[in-house]
This record gives structure tokens, C-alpha cells and sequence, in this order.
């Protein structure tokens, strides 16, 4: 049986809104839209049970437009029932056993065009989030896109975004895989090597009539 993690993240109370300090899109003063701090999060985690090897923390947003025809396009709305898919925000494996968390900035303290490289770093190793492929084919902005990225909904979305940060404790050092690797990868490579696991989440929107 699957023990729990306490997880805590700082800045905001699980289940609020996320702060525009962790961010990748903020409101605009201009537009719909300019870039954020994009912060990663200080995030902690405590309970692990023994014979934890390494930890692993995946973001992911169930809530982002599984069609994208009319994101962010004047004139129109992303309907609230269209349906949705995931969206990875941050893959992050093969965290050392000794650590218990991540100092606030630690994956990501500003917007970096073309996205930050994949592979091993001092606090764990990078997988590739979703931004690799949303913004594929931006000009300026194309890369591969590693680590955290912060929540940048379509600002025309009637739906609120949900963010759901997952630590897991893991009974192997290391998961094995290529450097280039991404979320689902990341959490079939988890199977069976999972032995607790605990989630923090927050929720944000660019939409100006659901921000209050």
C-alpha cells in the first residue's frame, strides 16, 4: 500500500490561487498577456517511509484545451465543457534521497525563450514539459522546454486551471531514463518503484472575469 507524503509548497494555501510570482503569463498592461516571474515554487516534503532512494515531483494542469482553434483568439471563448487534457508543468526525477525539498527559484526564476535544457542538474534530473510542444511553432520562443515552467491558461478560458503538484518517494536511486524524457515517460518509469506519495494544488486564470 502506497504511503502519503506531507507535502507543502510556499506562497499559497493548497487549493488557492497561485500567486503571478510562480507564473510563465501574468495579465498584461498592454495585452491580454505578458511574461511572469515564473518562479518554481519552494517546495518541502517530509514522511517518506525507509527504504526511499529518490523522489520525483510532477506538475501537471488536467484542465488545458484538448482543441486549440480558438485559444487566445479576440473575439472568442474556450467553452467550459469542451474537453480537456493534461498539461506538464514540471518533471523532475532522480532527486537525491538526502534532500527534502527545493528552495523557491531553485527550477526556474525567469522566462527563458527557447526553454531551459533537459537532463541531470545538482537537485535532480530535468524532463521536458508541454511547453516543448505549445509553443513549437512561435517564432523566438520554439525550444525544448525543461524543468518548471509556471501556469499560463488560454486568457479567453471560461474554466479555472487547476495545478496539481505530486511528490513521490521512489525505491530506486534512479528511474533510468534518456535525457530527454517527459511527463508520461517519466511516470510510467515510476510504476512499481512508488512507495508514497503526497499532492499539493492551486489554481489560475487569465480570463479578467473569473479573477475577481
Amino acid at each position: 500500500m502506497t504511503e502519503t507524503l506531507q507535502v507543502t509548497i510556499s506562497g499559497w494555501e493548497s487549493g488557492q490561487p497561485i500567486p503571478e510570482t510562480f507564473a510563465f503569463g501574468v495579465p498584461g498592461s498592454e495585452g491580454p498577456m505578458d511574461f511572469g516571474q515564473n518562479l518554481s515554487p519552494a517546495i518541502r516534503w517530509s514522511g517518506a517511509p525507509e527504504g526511499t532512494k529518490s523522489y520525483a515531483i510532477v506538475c501537471h494542469d488536467p484542465d488545458v484545451p484538448s482543441k486549440v482553434d480558438d485559444v487566445n483568439q479576440e473575439g472568442k471563448t474556450v467553452p467550459k465543457d469542451l474537453p480537456r487534457v493534461d498539461f506538464y508543468h514540471w518533471v523532475l526525477v532522480d532527486i537525491p534521497a538526502s534532500m527534502t525539498g527545493l528552495a523557491e527559484g531553485t527550477d526556474s526564476d525567469r522566462v527563458t525563450p527557447g526553454g531551459k535544457d533537459p537532463g541531470p542538474t545538482d537537485h535532480g534530473k530535468r524532463g521536458i514539459n508541454t511547453y516543448t510542444q505549445f509553443l513549437a511553432g512561435m517564432e523566438g520562443m520554439a525550444g525544448e522546454y525543461a524543468g518548471y515552467d509556471g501556469p499560463c491558461p488560454p486568457w479567453n478560458d471560461e474554466r479555472v486551471h487547476h495545478y496539481i503538484f505530486t511528490v513521490y518517494a521512489l525505491d530506486v536511486p534512479t528511474l533510468d531514463l534518456p535525457d530527454k524524457f517527459d511527463g508520461p515517460a517519466a511516470l510510467k518509469a515510476m510504476q512499481g518503484h512508488i512507495l508514497a506519495q503526497g499532492t499539493y494544488e492551486g489554481t489560475y486564470t487569465l480570463n479578467k472575469a473569473l479573477r475577481g
